[in-house]
């Protein structure tokens, strides 16, 4: 009994990186923010970074709330996407060519979003990490953490629920 013979790795990373960024180009306002995602495996981390129309208000300067709650929201969509669609993107069932030219599958629909602002936001380079706390056939939870300096010190968390979409395509 012979095994078959794995695919390459740089065709599996090109196809995971492809899926991806067909996944994060749907939404344009993450491009306005300028909103990036980091993947290593099938974790992802966002980044956010600093640009002067980002702040709220340049007194202090900080962040403004409405663009912490955005790049939190962003990141728990595109987590809950890509844990969503994971298998199908290992599998092949899920080609990122076709994503990339428009086929893509149904995002997550918010149910409800509650934002935590612990800190102010600094002017600098801001990430976020979210967390699937629950995942059903209807229904996600998602718990999400952003930092600036150091992960420990966060200045924002959230947490949200969504409406998960009927099928992937």
């Amino acid at each position: 009994m012979t095994r078959p013979q794995p695919e390459p790795v740089q065709v599996v990373k090109q196809r995971r990186d492809a899926a991806l960024k067909a996944l994060v180009d749907a939404v344009p306002y993450i491009n306005y923010l300028g909103v990036q995602f980091d993947r290593r495996g099938d974790e992802l981390t966002a980044v956010l970074p600093f640009d002067e129309k980002l702040i709220g208000n340049p007194l202090l300067p900080a962040i403004h709330g409405g663009v912490t709650a955005a790049f939190l929201e962003i990141t728990s969509v595109i987590t809950l996407s890509w844990a969503y669609l994971w298998e199908d993107i290992e599998s092949g069932a899920i080609d990122p060519d076709a994503m990339a030219a428009g086929n893509l599958p149904r995002l997550p629909k918010t149910i409800d979003f509650t934002v935590d602002y612990l800190r102010s936001g600094l002017p600098r380079d801001a990430y976020a990490r979210a967390v699937v706390s629950r995942s059903g056939r209807r229904y996600a939870s998602v718990h999400v953490e952003a930092w600036q300096d150091h992960v420990s010190k966060r200045f924002a968390q959230a947490t949200g629920h969504f409406l998960m979409p009927r099928d992937k395509a």
